[in-house]
């Protein structure tokens, strides 16, 4: 099969090089990434139980998450829950096959559940949470599309990826992870999960802004609290030299009052947000790279939730970040930044794209006629293997947000 892939030089600044750069994360108890997190557990839970009933993944889409936020009163010492927060899944699902009729709001229910008690020990699931399941049938044209014998796309979209990560981007995604990582909750559990960091670098210096939210019950009074802030931005200091060797300067919680008054604080009884009017929608935090970032070329497209078969929104946006990786390792020194684009067209086969764009920002000496054929290579044997993506999505093994 010969594949539209189109390889061009372009001529612009790497963004590593450029005066200002700009990075988001949002931390895993985010209310956006909550979302993320239960659409894509819930695709898993359902991809999981076709197999294992009938030997394929049947058609479902069930990237339609919100979190409506409850209401809550913290203080120091632990304070209560007052209104749940309210989960609703939506989306679309195989419900029948035959006269079987499939249990999916029950599995979509308890992946849900499994998803929270595994990642937020301070959420209480029987009074602190409301799930409601409105998963419907999909319809019945995109069922009849979704053949996975065919593997025809089941929409007209694009996938967008990019490589490398600057420092500015590594710093704020393993920041965040450190962050909401075992080692630093149990050094400090007054810290919880909605974690939020945003990175803006001018020149040589990083800034790191972190939103952290409290535990409650962890933090006794008004002087902790502020200890316990000053002892994380040494900690983020120490993780962040180990990440890059800029200078980088760290501000954490900047709306607190620090004026002694004992007001300000970012306290919530469960670590998270979303307890306290926070809402969130999968598709509204971070791109499948992980990261918000203004500076790179992005994909407006939700892809937690999509079927991992043959849901391009999904697999386009994995697969890029994919493609630009392997030209960046394959051509250290030669390649400075990739940008990858992936088209398709709904009824076309997902290995046969309506066109591959990979633009490439060269070294001063770089041999491009070389380089260019091994990078069409490369993006061509990831095409022909896309079906393999659907089993790392299925195991978990590949990150969405």
């Amino acid at each position: 099969m010969e594949r539209n892939i189109a390889v061009e030089s372009i001529l612009q600044t790497p963004t590593a090089k450029r005066e200002i750069e700009i990075v988001e994360r949002k931390g895993v108890g985010h209310p956006d990434s909550v979302s993320d997190g239960i659409a894509e557990s819930v695709s898993r839970a359902l991809s999981r139980y076709y197999l294992k009933e009938y030997g394929k993944i049947l058609h479902h889409n069930t990237d339609q998450v919100e979190v409506v936020g409850g209401q809550s009163a913290p203080q120091f010492g632990g304070g209560k829950v007052l209104e749940p927060t309210y989960i609703l899944l939506s989306g679309r699902a195989t419900t029948t096959v035959g006269k079987d009729r499939i249990p999916f709001k029950s599995i979509a229910i308890k992946a849900t559940r499994e998803f929270l008690n595994t990642n937020f020990k301070h959420l209480d699931l029987d009074s602190d949470v409301m799930i409601d399941c409105r998963i419907g049938h999909g319809s019945v044209d995109l069922t009849e599309i979704y053949d996975t014998s065919k593997l025809r796309a089941n929409d007209t979209s694009f996938g967008v990826g990019f490589a490398p990560y600057t420092d500015t981007e590594r710093l704020v995604y393993e920041t965040e992870r450190y962050l909401n990582g075992p080692a630093l909750k149990s050094k400090l559990p007054a810290i919880g999960y909605d974690i939020k960091v945003m990175g803006f670098r001018q020149g040589g210096t990083i800034n790191l802004t972190v939103a952290a939210a409290y535990v409650d019950k962890f933090v006794k009074d008004d002087p902790e609290y502020f200890s316990v802030k000053s002892e994380l931005k040494e900690l983020i200091a120490k993780n962040a030299a180990k990440v890059t060797n800029e200078p980088v300067k760290i501000f954490v919680n900047t709306a607190d009052d620090e004026n002694g008054k004992g007001t300000g604080h970012y306290l919530t009884v469960t670590g998270m947000s979303m307890e306290n009017g926070d809402d969130g929608s999968v598709g509204r935090g971070n791109r499948v790279s992980g990261l918000i970032t203004p500076y790179r070329p992005m994909s407006m497209e939700a892809a937690a939730g999509k079927n991992p078969v043959t849901h391009v929104g999904k697999l386009y946006n994995v697969l890029s970040n994919m493609i630009a990786q392997d030209i960046v390792k394959e051509h250290p020194g030669d390649v400075q930044e990739v940008h990858v684009r992936i088209v398709s067209q709904i009824g076309r086969r997902i290995d046969d794209p309506h066109v591959a764009s990979i633009q490439v920002i060269y070294a001063d000496n770089a041999d491009q006629s070389k380089i260019k054929n091994n990078i069409r290579n490369l993006a061509d044997d990831r095409l022909a293997n896309i079906g393999n993506l659907t089993n790392l999505f299925v195991e978990g093994k590949v990150a969405v947000f």
